[in-house]
């Protein structure tokens, strides 16, 4: 099936710095809510719960926003671990008020308060009708190009189970765990049609240009549509997107607050694995998972 045929290219503009990318049969319609990451829980739940509205407004099945939405404050890198909640608390309470009773299903990342630690885990939620049907935390902590995210958060050692979302099987990541391979490698083997990335991907050089060979190169070896979102602002790329199992890119936003509407055919995914069967021609074992000392 050739990308025209799955995908129009004619992007339909809405208000509120709204895209909605068509397909001929809307199987699936995917939400990418990019916003910057304000200083208080507050106005960044008001902004959750707007994108929210207004993703199901639009008929989406699944919206995606970025990562660590509790709370940011730029040159504080401990800021998030001062603002962390436990997932009982006000922040994630408000997110699964918001969905329920509704259609959507969100995916996001927050700063979870951990008993007898002071450090936070980076959970990545999938929160569906008012529940919360999975809870992922982070494994690979940003510790690169001078980040030292294990000095605030703790690493997880359990990979994310693959979860059925509509006519897609979902396999979930955080921000840096895209640079893995391995990961989405063991989420396609045990089924991913779909991987989501959840990201803060921060500005440096050619940093935006990584983001898009990274969400790339794991849509296009294994086969899956990815959707990668990250906040934007003045220290993160934005530049959210869709990449079909081929790797090509068919939705993109840019470096500003937006929430981009695309819908996904399944057929699409069906169709390259027929004729890039990779996954059948891979004679490497599925990656395991080395679990780390007790820290």
């Amino acid at each position: 099936m050739p990308l025209e045929a799955y995908l129009c290219s004619r992007r339909q503009p809405k208000e509120n710095n709204e895209l909605i990318v068509n397909t001929p049969q809307q199987t699936f319609r995917a939400a990418l809510g990019q916003f910057f990451v304000k200083e208080t829980s507050t106005e960044n739940l008001a902004a959750a719960r707007s994108l929210i509205e207004r993703s199901e407004t639009a008929g989406a099945d699944l919206l995606v926003l970025p990562e660590c939405i509790i709370a940011r404050k730029l040159g504080m890198p401990d800021w998030g671990q001062k603002q962390a909640e436990p997932l009982d608390g006000p922040f994630v309470s408000g997110l699964r008020e918001a969905t329920r009773g509704r259609r959507v299903t969100v995916v996001c990342t927050v700063q979870a308060k951990i008993a007898n630690e002071s450090r936070y885990a980076n959970d990545l939620l999938v929160i569906q009708n008012g529940e919360l049907r999975l809870t992922y935390q982070k494994i690979h902590l940003y510790d690169a190009f001078r980040g030292k995210e294990s000095r605030y958060a703790a690493p997880g050692d359990v990979l994310p189970p693959v979860l059925l979302i509509g006519p897609f099987k979902v396999g979930f990541l955080t921000c840096y765990d895209v640079r893995f391979p391995e990961m989405t490698r063991a989420l396609a083997c045990a089924g991913a049609t779909l991987l989501v990335v959840s990201a803060a991907w921060v500005k440096g050089a050619l940093k935006e240009m990584q983001w898009d060979i990274c969400l790339r190169a794991r849509a296009l070896e294994n086969t899956c549509y990815l959707i990668g979102v990250s906040e934007c602002g003045p220290a993160t790329v934005g530049s959210s997107k869709v990449v079909d199992p081929m790797g090509v890119v068919v939705a993109q936003c840019g470096i500003d607050e937006q929430l981009l509407m695309v819908d996904l055919d399944p057929c699409k995914v069906e169709a390259s694995r027929r004729v890039l069967p990779v996954l059948e021609n891979n004679r490497f074992t599925p990656p395991e998972l080395q679990k780390l000392p007790q820290q």
